[in-house]
């Protein structure tokens, strides 16, 4: 699973920062892992650094294999908090979307049964 952190000119510490928020998405996505194949980390400050209540966005996008890229997005106070909002918010969306794949396909008829 490759993971690519972008931000916006507000969001201070970029470089420095962008390995520990790669950890706590791949953390957060571990057990879903296998099924991704590229994650996109959209970083963002809406205040321009001015202090206000959940001013920071972070924007997560996922590639499943087979399937339509997913989003979600995460406000809070402080850009590591969004990171963890979104990745875990990311971990169950992701966790339902296999689980709904799974359950329909479960419920199909065994075509390869043969009938009288």
């Amino acid at each position: 699973m490759q993971i690519q952190i972008n931000t916006d000119h507000n969001v201070e510490g970029r470089e420095a920062l962008a390995n520990n928020y790669s950890n706590i998405v791949a953390s957060a996505l571990k057990v879903v892992s296998g099924h991704i194949t590229r994650v996109e980390v959209h970083l963002k400050d809406e205040s321009n650094n001015e202090f206000g209540p959940n001013d920071k966005r972070c924007m997560i996008e996922a590639r499943l294999e087979g399937r339509q890229p997913i989003a979600v997005t995460h406000k809070a106070a402080s850009v590591e908090d969004a990171v963890v909002g979104a990745a875990e918010k990311l971990a169950r969306f992701v966790e339902s979307t296999l689980g709904k794949d799974r359950d329909k396909n479960a419920h199909r008829p065994d075509r390869s049964v043969a009938r009288p």
